[in-house]
This record gives C-alpha cells, sequence and structure tokens, in this order.
C-alpha cells in the first residue's frame, strides 16, 4: 500500500532558484550562435520560450485535498505540433521545464523532425500515490492542458517522460477524447501510449536504441577514431552506464549484444561492477525481483554508485537525470567517450574541463532524440488510421518468394524453410520502426559530425550539434516571412 502522500510545496514557489540546467543550455546555445552569421534577434527568438502554463488545481488525496503545481512550457512555434515529455517528480520546477522544452526543440530539428519543442511536469514523487490518485492528478493536468489549448494533435503532444509511462499516456488520451469528441485524429493528442491504446510497436525500446546507433556510428566512423586514437568499432570497448531505467537498460542490452563490454551499471541506491562484462538480462532480472541491482551476483556492489562514474572505461553512458558531471567531479572521468542518454547530464561548467582532457562528448539533443523520432512515427500512425506493414507486409513477402523460387529453379539449389522464410520475411511495423529509427540516427550523425570536421568554428561535438539545429530553425523562420 503506498504511503501517506506528501503535502506539495507552497504555491508561490515558481522556482528553485538559480538553473544550471537552464543555464547550460542557454550557454550551449550561445556558443554555437556566435559561430553563425545570423540577425541577433532572430537568434533571440529562437532562444527564447514561447509559452509557460503554471497551473495549480485541488486534487482529492486519502479524503484530503492536496493542492499540486504543474507547468507546460512550449518553447518554440517555428513548427507545430509542439513536442516533448511531462515528467512527474519533485525536483520539477519551471527553469526545468523550460530548459527541457528548450532541448527538445533543438532535438527535433537536429533529427529532422518537423516539431517545435514543448515540457511538462507535475511536481509529485510519484512513489507515494496509489494508482487511483496518480489517474486522479494525470487526468486533471489534462483537462488544465485543454482549457489553455495546451494539448492537441495539431497544438502540443505531449509523451512519457521520468516517471510517467504508457499508463499515464493512456489516460492523458482517454481524457483528451472525452472533450475532442469530435476530433477524428484524437489519439494523436499525446505520444508513448500502449499499442492497444494506439500506441507504436519499438518506442519502448527506441531511445536506448537510438543511442546505440549513434555511438556505433562513431565507433566505426575511421576518421573520428583516428583523431581520438582509438580502434574502430564495438568488441574492444568498456562501458559504463549511469541508469538502468528504460534508457539505460536498453542502452546497455544492445551495446553489450554488438559486442562491447558493459563493466558497470550505476542505480541511485548503487553500481553493479564486474570488468570481465556484466550480463545485462541477469542484472535485469535481478532488479525486477528484488527492486534494486544491488546484491547481484554477477558482480560487486559498489556502495557509492556516483563514484563509478569516474572509473576507466572507454564509454560512459549517462543516462539517469540532469547535472552529475560537475566541475566537481570532471577532472575526475577517465572515459574516452560520453554518449549522453539523458537530457544535460553534464554542466556547462563541467564540458570544457571534459574537453580539455580530450574526451568526445555525443550530447543529448542528438543522442537520446530516438524517443522524439518513433513518438513522430507513432503521431503519424494515429494521423494516417494505419498500422505501419499493414498495407504492403503480404504483398513484399509473395514478392520476395517468388524471387526465392527463381533463383532456386535457374541454381538447381533449395534453401531450407528458415532460410526460405528469413529470405521472404515482409517487414512488420516494428521493423519499420527500427529501420527509421536507424535511418535518422545514422543520417543525423553524419550531419553533425560533418560541422564537426568542416567547420573551422566547431571544435566540439556538441556545438556542431548546436549549429546545425539553430540553422534549420532560422531557415524555418526566414521562410516564414517573419525576418527579412
Amino acid at each position: 500500500m503506498a504511503s501517506k502522500a506528501k503535502p506539495s510545496k507552497a504555491p508561490t514557489a515558481l522556482f528553485h532558484g538559480n538553473s544550471p540546467f537552464l543555464d547550460s543550455v542557454n550557454a550551449y546555445f550561445d556558443k554555437a550562435a556566435n559561430t553563425l552569421d545570423l540577425p541577433k534577434g532572430l537568434l533571440d527568438q529562437i532562444r527564447v520560450c514561447n509559452s509557460v502554463y503554471y497551473m495549480q488545481f485541488p486534487v482529492r488525496i486519502k479524503g484530503g485535498i492536496q493542492v499540486v503545481q504543474a507547468w507546460r512550457a512550449e518553447h518554440s512555434h517555428h513548427k507545430l505540433p509542439t513536442k516533448g515529455g511531462i515528467r512527474y517528480a519533485l525536483s520539477v520546477d519551471q527553469e526545468e521545464v523550460q530548459a527541457l522544452a528548450a532541448l527538445m526543440t533543438y532535438k527535433c530539428a537536429v533529427v529532422d523532425v518537423p516539431f517545435g519543442g514543448a515540457k511538462g511536469g507535475i511536481r509529485i514523487d510519484p512513489k507515494h500515490y496509489t494508482a487511483e490518485e496518480l489517474e486522479r492528478i494525470t487526468r486533471r493536468y489534462t483537462v488544465e492542458l485543454i482549457k489553455k489549448n495546451f494539448i492537441g494533435p495539431s497544438v502540443d503532444v505531449p509523451a512519457p517522460d521520468y516517471g510517467t509511462g504508457p499508463r499515464e499516456m493512456a489516460w492523458i488520451a482517454d481524457t483528451y477524447q472525452a472533450f475532442a469528441k469530435d476530433e477524428i485524429n484524437s489519439l494523436a493528442c499525446v505520444t508513448g501510449k500502449p499499442v492497444g491504446q494506439g500506441g507504436v510497436r519499438g518506442r519502448t525500446a527506441a531511445t536506448g536504441r537510438g543511442l546505440y546507433f549513434a555511438v556505433r556510428e562513431a565507433v566505426n566512423d575511421a576518421r573520428l577514431m583516428k583523431k581520438m586514437k582509438m580502434t574502430t568499432g564495438l568488441s574492444d570497448k568498456r562501458v559504463i552506464v549511469q541508469g538502468f531505467g528504460n534508457v539505460g537498460y536498453h542502452a546497455a542490452k544492445f551495446l553489450s549484444e554488438a559486442g562491447a563490454s558493459v563493466i558497470g551499471i550505476i542505480e541511485w541506491d548503487g553500481a553493479v561492477v564486474n570488468p570481465k562484462g556484466i550480463d545485462i538480462e541477469a542484472l535485469n532480472t535481478h532488479r525486477l525481483k528484488k527492486g534494486s541491482i544491488t546484491g547481484f551476483a554477477g558482480g560487486k556492489t559498489i556502495k557509492d554508485g556516483k563514484g563509478v562514474l569516474e572509473y576507466d572505461c572507454e564509454i560512459l553512458v549517462p543516462a539517469a537525470l540532469e547535472s552529475q558531471i560537475t566541475k566537481s567531479n570532471a577532472s575526475r572521468i577517465k572515459a574516452k567517450i560520453i554518449a549522453e542518454g539523458a537530457n544535460g547530464p553534464i554542466t556547462s561548467e563541467a564540458e570544457p574541463i571534459l574537453l580539455k582532457k580530450g574526451i568526445l562528448i555525443m550530447p543529448d539533443m542528438f543522442v537520446n532524440a530516438g524517443g522524439v523520432v518513433v513518438s513522430y512515427f507513432e503521431w503519424l500512425k494515429n494521423i494516417s488510421h494505419v498500422r505501419f506493414g499493414r498495407m504492403d507486409k503480404r504483398f513484399e513477402e509473395g514478392t520476395n518468394t517468388r524471387m526465392v523460387e527463381t533463383v532456386e529453379r535457374l541454381t538447381g539449389k533449395s534453401l531450407t524453410v528458415v532460410e526460405r522464410n528469413m529470405v521472404a520475411r515482409g517487414a512488420d511495423e516494428e521493423d519499420l520502426v527500427n529501420s527509421g529509427l536507424e535511418d535518422t540516427m545514422i543520417s543525423s550523425y553524419h550531419t553533425v559530425i560533418e560541422q564537426y570536421f568542416g567547420n573551422p568554428k566547431v571544435k566540439d561535438m556538441r556545438t556542431a550539434a548546436f549549429v546545425s539545429s539553430i540553422e534549420k530553425i532560422a531557415q524555418s523562420y526566414l521562410s516564414l516571412g517573419i525576418f527579412p
């Protein structure tokens, strides 16, 4: 049974004070903007958060009334709808939401997803509420968004984030549909839904899988590996992953399956380390059974989990929360590559220290974009009202089967049943989603890396990604005729 709900903080507490996360995002933007020959007014428009909705609403919790604080920020309307997750956490405040919304704008642009950036948050700890109470809070939050036109398939499309998942997205979709009775595309008001409620297959693993594709492209890039004085490929790479939630688990799983050795997994209550490599599936089974990764027989438990960030490895994947690598621990980081699975895990003060050490930082706005890429596919599915693969899967199988039969007849040799099925099989929804994700991540990587190597003003991969993103957004505004 859930423990007693904690009361919300004072309604006047919009901010937690200075936001290093928002400052970091703006500092990265400014660094990239200084390399571009664009009008100041245009850059100011791209940088600013267009709309922020702060709300307080009452919810009946355990027989009493709790006033809940929540936000929704729409950072940019250069393309519509806006897009971004909703997080449930006590750390949520307006500046965090604005920072995350800004990152979503730049992230969508860099991977060519035609959305503006947005983000939402509710200041609660979901662990202190029952499922029924969370449903009440989620539905009331959705109603507040509907009141102010901050949700809709052509307006603003939320998605899961920290503390939320498919369950909450289904509640949001159901609430929206109750109010938008004549909206034929109402299911497209939110993504990350269960498959049975209009979700898309492949969404759950998308962010971790996208991170894997990005890292794979980097370590197979001979030009980049030569610059880093590293060998190509994943087979000799040791990996440490911070966070074993959805993103961290899938990133570790795919990197391990591709030949990398995952030697450390870090969670909030400790870490597991094994220099010979961790069995990711066995660790996940242990976590699901025990509720923690600690005590896993296949590795050594380290109580000071965050200290494992400083262990020697080739690739470090911070996939937890923001501001995990700061100026206080940056000098002790030994990884050669940092692939940001979380949003903003490195502060702007820490980044110069890491770059001076020769560490390659693969930025969050590109590396963890797999979630929004597949959310885009889900949105397309919802507004087209047809499952991917439904129209052509059997036709493709028939064409492939006839091709196999022709080859067998001409060569006089036959394939086994297993071989025939493998060659003839048509693509289903998950195949197509994963293929689209892979193509997007590969294309985006090469766009960013060409800026990195080809622009003499660009000295790091984050600036390269920001330059690419800002140029695309600027072109969008200029095409609209807003700026001369």
